[in-house]
Formats: C-alpha cells, sequence, structure tokens
C-alpha cells in the first residue's frame, strides 16, 4: 500500500536542492506592502533566459531557468509550446497561452494569486515564462486545502471558477506566509464546456462572501471595455473568451460558489501531486529530450507562420 502523502510541498525543489547557477538578485513578492508587477514582467519579457535545469515529473516539457536583465537575476519557470502534450480536448499549442490569461485575469480582478508570467521566444522556441515563488515548504498543504477559514484560498475557488480550472491539485497551492497564496499550473484552464476539477470544494453552494462580488465585478467591467478585452483575443479563441464573460455574469447573477460538474471527475487525480518532482541538469534540457522532435519542429512551423501573417 503506498505511503500516505504528508501534504508537505515536495514536489518542486527548495532554494538548497536547486542545480547550481546564477545568485537571485530579484525578489518577489516583497515581505511586506503593495507588489508592483510591473518590473517582473520586463525582466522576464526582455531579460536573458538560461535553462539551468528541468522538473523531470511534470506532464509537459517544464525548464527551471533564470532570467538577467539590467543585473537583476530572477529564477522562473519557462513551458515551450513545443514541448506541450496533445491533449483531447484542448488545442494543440494553447497551454502557455492559457497560462498567461490565467495571470492576466487574476491581476485584473485584483486576486493577485498567479505570479508574474509572460508569453516570450526562448531557447527551445515560444513558451510561458513565469516569476518562481519560493513556497513555504513548511505548511501542510494538505491541512490548507481543506481550509474553510483562509481569505485567499476563498478566492483561489472563485478565481478556479471563472478561468474553469480542471487541473487545481494541492500541489499547485504555493502559500508564502502571512496568509498570502499563490497558484501554478494553469494551463488546462478556459474551456468552454465547464470542467472546474478542483480540490478546494468545500464553498460548494455557498454565497459568495462580497470581496468576491466586487472582484467579479472588476473583471465584468474589464472584459467589457477594459484591459482583459484587449489582452484576451490574443491568449485564448473568440468562443472561450465569451464563455469566460459567461460564467462571470453567472456567477455575479446567482452570487454563489459552482457546484461540482455532474459529468466530469470533480477532483484531479492524483490531488496531491507526485513528491517525486526532481531536477535534472541542463545537459538533458533538449528538444529531443522531453519532446517529440517533430512535434518541436511542427510548432515551430506553425508559429513562424503565424507571425508571418498580417
Amino acid at each position: 500500500m503506498p505511503e500516505k502523502p504528508t501534504g508537505r510541498r515536495t514536489q518542486r525543489p527548495s532554494r538548497s536542492q536547486r542545480l547550481p547557477g546564477r545568485t537571485v538578485t530579484f525578489r518577489y513578492p516583497p515581505q511586506s506592502g503593495l507588489c508592483d508587477d510591473e518590473p517582473a514582467l520586463e525582466l522576464l519579457a526582455d531579460g536573458t533566459l538560461a535553462v539551468e535545469g528541468r522538473l523531470v515529473a511534470a506532464s509537459n516539457a517544464t525548464l527551471y531557468c533564470t532570467v538577467e536583465l539590467d543585473g537583476q537575476t530572477a529564477a522562473c519557470v519557462y513551458k515551450p509550446v513545443a514541448g506541450e502534450r496533445p491533449l483531447w480536448d484542448f488545442p494543440l499549442g494553447t497551454l502557455a497561452g492559457r497560462e498567461v490569461a490565467a495571470y492576466v485575469v487574476s491581476r485584473a480582478a485584483g486576486w493577485n494569486l498567479v505570479p508574474p508570467t509572460v508569453m516570450r521566444d526562448g531557447p527551445y522556441g515560444p513558451g510561458m515564462c513565469q516569476l518562481w515563488i519560493d513556497a513555504d515548504t513548511g505548511t501542510d498543504l494538505v491541512a490548507l486545502s481543506r481550509s474553510r477559514d483562509q481569505p485567499k484560498l476563498r478566492d483561489m475557488a472563485v478565481f478556479d471558477a471563472v478561468v474553469n480550472n480542471a487541473d487545481r491539485k494541492i500541489g499547485h497551492l504555493l502559500p508564502i506566509g502571512g496568509g498570502r497564496l499563490y497558484g501554478c499550473d494553469h494551463g488546462v484552464c478556459f474551456a468552454e464546456e465547464y470542467k472546474l476539477r478542483t480540490v478546494l470544494w468545500q464553498w460548494r453552494g455557498q454565497k459568495l462572501p462580497g470581496r468576491a462580488v466586487t472582484a467579479l465585478g472588476k473583471l465584468e467591467q474589464e472584459l467589457a471595455s477594459g484591459s482583459l478585452a484587449e489582452t484576451l483575443p490574443s491568449l485564448l479563441s473568440a468562443s472561450e473568451v465569451a464563455a469566460t464573460k459567461e460564467r462571470v455574469d453567472l456567477l455575479i447573477e446567482h452570487r454563489v460558489h459552482p457546484y461540482p460538474p455532474e459529468n466530469w471527475p470533480a477532483v484531479p487525480w492524483p490531488p496531491v501531486a507526485s513528491s517525486s518532482f526532481s531536477l535534472v541538469s541542463a545537459a538533458s534540457a533538449r528538444p529531443g529530450s522531453f519532446w517529440p522532435r517533430h512535434c518541436h519542429s511542427t510548432v515551430r512551423s506553425l508559429y513562424s507562420s503565424a507571425k508571418q501573417t498580417p
């Protein structure tokens, strides 16, 4: 019989477990005060990206990197589009865009639950680049995921309903102390059909708190004529953007947390991510080692064609 998971966050390497690389000088988020994402976004988008290693247990190519700009260096995760495995229910080559879309939605609502994330070109082609968050490895994630009195966790549940997150595992929660919380791995969000699959069902059917209604109101405005109206169409299909608007409208109309879907597994499997998540050297992070080379060339061709389209 397999051992019962402890709930400790072991799927990401701790600072001491990482491969030798550049010294990180850029700190995010600040220990106190408001968090300005613009410096982080500029660093991620314009900095020099260096692959330090690969997170081998990830289902898609996930590279641990450093990014450097004007003397500042940060740790980040780079997921090349060419490293995405085909899925039956999400179009090929769209997962990176969904990760970026999750970030811009979270930021527009004022939730700030997703680390700064951009789309950029990298050593293995275009992909998403997300700032690495050093989570509190002493937190029992199983206990956290079952909590009913954590405001940021409840924000996460509403956020997941908005983006239609099909993979909110316990290991995708990144607590950093002081009640602050981030989430990662949002590549299978924004499906048109209702596919919410999460470990955060403890508020199902309950009335939304006032802070959630306020955040949803912001999203409604941003989707109508604000930043999201301009940004999301470049990251999602028109029908997926329309479905996102509809989910926001439904949440505002009914003002309750959604119930699990009747024809879709309500909880991702495994609910606790594997404890065998390890980091290997950059020498193994080459195209042929984590995706078929024909897939790499195909997506490269698609990307080149898309860039040439007026």
